[in-house]
């Protein structure tokens, strides 16, 4: 009986001592997702503000055929 008490209060520090870092990284991970998920973001503004701008610098150009093609 004394064994079994040995392995649970074993059981028990390395779950005190595990607990808090494994929280830690769980919370790091959701971290992790929100900055990847802002970058893509942001790229994807930054993508279309490009097409944009190179949109209005474009000059529109109409091709006219000469009579007779």
């Amino acid at each position: 009986m004394n064994t079994l008490l040995d392995y649970l209060l074993v059981l028990a520090v390395a779950a005190l001592l595990a607990g808090p870092t494994l929280y830690g990284a769980l919370g790091e991970r959701r971290l992790d997702r929100q900055i990847r998920a802002a970058e893509q973001e942001a790229q994807v503004l930054r993508d279309r503000h490009r097409r944009e701008q190179a949109g209005a610098r474009t000059p529109r150009v109409s091709v006219r055929h000469a009579p007779g093609h």
